[in-house]
């Protein structure tokens, strides 16, 4: 150490210097080269993806088959008066296999045949493949 303080005695007490030409650089510029590098890019989003937890979709059996096919053709008949019903359906994911189960309350605006969709009054499409579950609301 006492080698070191020799070293730089006749600077050691020098006023430090500023340039002429260039201005000095702001102080968050600064700060930034100094900033932790992410040398793996994405890696922890890729971890975060793998780790996201999704739904399995289970399949439906022939008794609730038929009670939503029920639903359904009761609700077809009662479009016209735009019921409040509760709809239960899975999303499938699109990053990964499997999906969510998601409920869903409105009311229906109609039941799209041609391209087997519930229509709701506030645009909500909900494909009937994807319905696990149909209820109507009582009032």
């Amino acid at each position: 150490m006492n080698n070191m303080q020799n070293r730089y005695h006749d600077i050691i007490h020098l006023s430090h210097h500023v340039s002429k030409k260039h201005r000095p650089m702001p102080l968050q510029s600064r700060a930034a080269q100094f900033s932790p590098f992410a040398a793996l890019t994405g890696y922890d989003e890729a971890v975060e993806e793998i780790a996201r937890r999704t739904d399995s979709r289970y399949a439906l059996t022939e008794e609730q088959m038929d009670k939503l096919n029920q639903t359904l053709q009761l609700l077809y008949d009662m479009q016209r008066e735009k019921p409040l019903i509760r709809v239960t359906y899975f999303v499938p994911d699109q990053r990964k296999s499997g999906g969510a189960y998601r409920e869903f309350t409105g009311h229906l605006r109609f039941l799209d045949a041609a391209k087997r969709l519930l229509r709701f009054t506030d645009g909500t499409a909900i494909p009937w493949m994807e319905i696990t579950d149909i209820s109507i609301c009582r009032k």
